[in-house]
């Protein structure tokens, strides 16, 4: 219970951080109640960690057919959703279908969530990303699509994304990276007692203090490479043997689930000022 109950309080912590950023970047497009926000969950509904946008669809709150009634209180935002799916189960490309939407609705301003590719093994399921630069679709998995931006589609956008995989080069960069740290946190406690007797201890925010000379002995030329260098050099050599394999943490159902509901809530908090969530 103490554990739960933990839970709830970085979630409503989160939920509130997100609120918060997503009222400034609102706020500077100066959207009326009745104009049509377009909320457009991409991404693939079949593939769990593809799926962030359309899961977040099942839970945003949609008045638009209630305003076309004239039966909505002022303090909730004309809103309306949209899952385009992916080009290769449509077989028409999501711009296109995006564009034709907003021009026959009249939409004021599209929001966009989707998953992203992570740069960072640190940044996995952990980073919510909010950008009014608009989103290329695919292009974390190199499946690169027309952009989906303010000068692509002539209305504003906001685009909301969390790195729900992350790519093998990234994983093999990383860990040699965390290699460097280890030995270094090896160093610096070889006589701490309680390091010796603990068969794994956590460095993650240990400092690199090898010097150079000291990580070419242990990793030869690539231990003096830079992040960006080694990373490129990795999908040299996995790249071409198709060994550059997509990865998702093995609880992806539970996290996009948590995910999607955290987002949900909070679009949903930071456009209708009235809303009173039952989850």
């Amino acid at each position: 219970i103490e554990q739960l109950n933990s839970d709830v309080t970085h979630y409503k912590t989160i939920e509130n951080t997100l609120i918060k950023e997503l009222k400034l970047v609102l706020k500077d497009y100066h959207i009326k109640k009745d104009d049509l926000v377009l909320i457009i969950g991409l991404g693939n509904s079949l593939s769990t960690p593809d799926s962030l946008g359309p899961k977040t669809l099942e839970n945003i709150l949609v008045t638009s057919y209630l305003y076309n009634l004239g039966e909505v209180d002022s303090s909730y935002q004309n809103t309306a959703i949209f899952k385009p799916e992916v080009t290769g189960t449509t077989g028409i490309e999501t711009s296109t279908i995006i564009k034709s939407l907003i021009e026959k609705t009249n939409t004021k301003l599209v929001i966009f969530i989707d998953a992203l590719a992570a740069s960072s093994l640190d940044h996995l399921n952990k980073v919510i990303q909010i950008t009014s630069s608009g989103i290329s679709p695919g292009s974390g998995v190199g499946n690169n699509r027309e952009e989906l931006t303010r000068k692509t589609l002539n209305i504003p956008v906001i685009a909301i994304g969390v790195p729900t995989i992350v790519e093998a080069s990234t994983i093999v960069k990383d860990t040699l990276i965390n290699l460097k740290k280890h030995i270094s946190y090896q160093i610096e406690n070889i006589d701490n007692l309680k390091t010796k007797l603990t068969t794994y201890q956590d460095y993650s925010d240990q400092e690199n203090i090898l010097t150079k000379k000291e990580e070419k002995n242990i990793l030869g030329e690539i231990g003096l490479l830079e992040p960006f260098d080694l990373k490129k050099l990795i999908d040299e050599v996995l790249i071409p043997i198709k060994y550059n394999l997509m990865v998702t943490p093995k609880e992806i159902d539970f996290q996009i689930e948590k995910l999607s509901l955290l987002i949900a809530n909070s679009l949903n908090k930071s456009l209708h000022d009235n809303f009173n969530p039952t989850k």
